[in-house]
């Protein structure tokens, strides 16, 4: 579903149309950013239909975050292990969507989603997606970086032997979410793994990058 890999464009083309048929939300309303593993978040309006979804451009470049009070557009991005990250609040017709890998986990993406918001955080759902597990390894160096987040590392990192940890960035986001002040029972985790579920999933890191790309969206009518 990305066309930011080496896949016939064609075929991309009719995957999307074969999704729009299915959820009945025509592709000149789709809305695509060129994902940098960043922590930019931006309000997605009308003006932003249709970009980035025939053809790429540097239209919304180095946004991993979007979100719209808008009805009648659809929020897209392209995930192979990194965080799929929904938000939703049907009172304040807001939805929003991030992709967190460890960059953007690290950078606090899903805070930067919060800051956005100016209701009350009991009012907003939020739901992460299937996504690499604990069997993703990191380094001291990455460690350090989590470790300086505002949160219990120990509840998402697991030491197994010298400069190798896996970790959770499932939970870690989660948690961050919790820092931010959005209710614990507000946050809805998926227990499927991209990285394990490879008859369901792509994995970037387990397909050694020849892989293809799962889209995540959302979207109000």
């Amino acid at each position: 579903m990305a066309r930011y890999i080496d896949d016939n464009p064609q075929n991309i083309t009719k995957h999307q149309q074969k999704l729009a048929k299915l959820i009945k939300f025509d592709r000149a309303h789709w809305v695509f950013p060129i994902q940098t593993h960043e922590n930019k978040v931006v309000e997605i309006t009308e003006e932003h239909q249709g970009m980035n979804i025939d053809t790429l451009t540097d239209d919304l470049h180095g946004v991993d975050g979007m979100y719209s009070y808008e009805s009648n557009v659809l929020l897209t991005m392209c995930y192979a292990d990194c965080v799929p990250i929904y938000f939703y609040s049907e009172k304040h017709h807001f939805i929003g969507l991030a992709h967190a890998g460890w960059r953007g986990t690290v950078g606090q993406i899903v805070v930067e989603m919060i800051n956005k918001i100016d209701f009350n955080l009991n009012d907003l759902q939020v739901v992460i997606g299937p996504a690499t597990s604990m069997s993703y390894e990191i380094n001291d160096d990455i460690k350090a970086k989590f470790a300086a987040l505002p949160i219990d590392s120990t509840k998402y990192i697991e030491t197994r032997a010298s400069d190798r940890h896996g970790i959770d960035l499932k939970v870690a986001n989660a948690l961050l979410l919790q820092h931010s002040g959005v209710p614990k029972e507000n946050i809805y985790i998926t227990d499927y793994a991209t990285s394990e579920d490879l008859d369901l999933f792509f994995s970037y890191r387990v397909e050694k990058g020849q892989t293809g790309r799962m889209l995540a969206f959302i979207g109000q009518k």
